[in-house]
């Protein structure tokens, strides 16, 4: 996977590229090609309306090619591949995309011939910088063309931004008009392809005077959007840019989904609320395996060389990363066939459908001022006081078992999704709590992997007698852990605390 950043500019058929010699690049035009492009999508234009698409391209190495949309503008991920029936999508890509095709048959859409000059611009030793593609482009049908369109790429392949900003002013120069980020396959099938996507983004801000029920559609829209945009990132099981998984991304969409459902519940139809929660906790499930087994390795890296004066054999590190990498690939192939069954097809077309409207009852027409507080006091009131068998927040003992404290981090976490919904409409006091909430759980959060991972190594222990010495060892250091952040707790909850003081009369 790559990700493609271009600007495009529209031009008239009578404009000269001009001199592209800019800052430290050296222009070097490459040979004219013709490139024909089969482009796949569903009937109804899924792919298209989302800023997706699915090509087969003749000529090049990989001719098939996905490119998938960012939060972004101007940057798409790209993912190609070899061979194949060119009348067909390989089978791979067609998964790829499930998350927006939903299972909809891929046919022929779109037939697209670019007559392409490219002009590379290079740094001194000859790496491509970027690329400027003038593209004359033709829609086929049949064996006619019954449309024409000009346009100029310009593609970062490895220079710095400003190098783009250089070459668009020498664009802009010459004639060239700004024409956004619209694909060429959008600008050849028109306006049918323009049309808003099946799924519906969250607005970025909400009105003055949201309804309780704005709110609500927000909250459902963003998880919905992080669970589908990372299902392709899953798929391709590649490290996201910042060093996080898709696993762990597409998890926390759930989590919060299923949080907010049950935050939402005097808002939302239960009938409906109850069954998909259910669906989502299966995909959680499922999500949730694949991603311990993740925090395993990366806690076994971790601590094996916390210790420098007592190093951890690498052969026998080695070996326990060997057994975790085989319990992640067992539960990652679980996770992949789960999300090709119809199961999850069907959950995806509810999470879809979801985005435009959600069975809502009378009181989700309360102004989001009024309601949101009643609804944030009820996760705050089990936090504080805690629920039969969990104990409150203020009473956590440090020599409670590891499972208190998880329940307890599961009660944080509800809290916050609560307060992240309340601050959405302009609640300064929720927003401050949902903060200091985030970094509580964070907290608790290497609590709960310390004694995960201490756990995991003493059972790993009875079974690999060989490894039992460096296990314990390991186990030792995550249980030190584990007490530090027990150690910590009180101080941080008592921060927390405060930031909920105006709760406190409906607690």
């Amino acid at each position: 996977m790559t990700l493609e950043e271009e600007r495009k500019y529209d031009v008239s058929p009578s404009f000269v590229l001009p001199e592209l010699a800019v800052a430290d690049a050296r222009p070097a035009a490459q040979a004219a090609v013709t490139l024909t492009a089969t482009y796949f999508d569903t009937a109804g234009l899924r792919l298209a309306r989302a800023g997706a698409s699915l090509r087969h391209r003749v000529g090049d190495a990989l001719p098939w090619t996905v490119k998938l949309p960012t939060a972004v503008p101007g940057v798409r991920q790209e993912i190609s591949l070899a061979g194949g029936d060119p009348s067909a999508p390989p089978e791979a890509l067609t998964w790829l995309v499930a998350a927006l095709t939903r299972g909809s048959p891929l046919v022929p859409v779109a037939v697209l011939r670019t007559r392409r000059q490219r002009v590379d611009l290079c740094d001194a030793s000859g790496a491509r910088l970027a690329e400027v593609a003038d593209d004359t482009v033709e829609v086929l049908s049949g064996t006619a063309v019954p449309r024409t369109f000009r346009e100029i790429e310009v593609e970062r392949t490895g220079g710095p931004e400003e190098l783009l900003s250089a070459v668009e002013e020498r664009l802009l120069a010459a004639g060239a008009r700004v024409s956004g980020f619209t694909p060429k396959l959008v600008r050849a099938l028109g306006a049918a392809a323009a049309y808003p996507p099946d799924l519906l983004p969250p607005a970025a801000t909400l009105p003055a005077g949201a309804r309780a029920a704005d709110v609500v559609l927000a909250a459902v829209r963003g998880a919905v959007a992080r669970i589908v945009a990372h299902d392709p990132l899953v798929r391709l099981d590649e490290p996201l840019p910042d060093g996080d998984t898709a696993v762990h991304q597409m998890r926390v969409g759930v989590r919060r989904l299923r949080s907010d459902l049950r935050t939402f519940k005097p808002l939302v139809d239960q009938r409906w609320a109850k069954p998909l929660r259910r669906e989502l906790g299966w995909l959680g499930d499922l999500l949730g395996a694949a991603r311990d087994a993740e925090v395993l390795r990366d806690r076994l890296r971790a601590t094996a060389a916390a210790d420098p004066a007592c190093p951890t054999d690498d052969g026998e590190r080695a070996a326990l990363d060997t057994i975790l990498a085989a319990r992640r690939e067992q539960a990652y192939a679980d996770l992949l066939a789960a999300l090709r069954t119809r199961r999850y097809l069907a959950l995806l077309d509810r999470l879809t459908a979801a985005t435009r409207r959600i069975p809502l009852t009378p009181a989700a027409a309360e102004p989001a001022a009024r309601a949101l507080p009643g609804l944030l006091a009820r996760p705050w009131r089990r936090l504080v006081r805690g629920t039969k068998g969990v104990p409150g927040a203020a009473d956590l003992s440090p020599t409670a078992p590891d499972v208190d404290w998880h329940q307890v981090r599961i009660h944080v976490k509800r809290a916050r999704y609560a307060a992240d919904a309340a601050a959405a409409s302009g609640d300064r006091p929720a927003r401050r709590l949902a903060k200091s909430l985030a970094r509580l759980q964070d907290s608790l959060g290497e609590h709960t992997d310390a004694a995960l991972a201490a756990r995991t190594w003493l059972t790993l222990a009875e079974s690999h007698p060989d490894l039992a010495v460096t296990l314990a060892r390991l186990a030792e250091r995550e249980r030190t852990l584990a007490t530090t952040a027990r150690t910590a707790y009180p101080r941080r909850w008592r921060k927390t605390a405060r930031k909920g003081t105006f709760l406190s009369l409906r607690v």
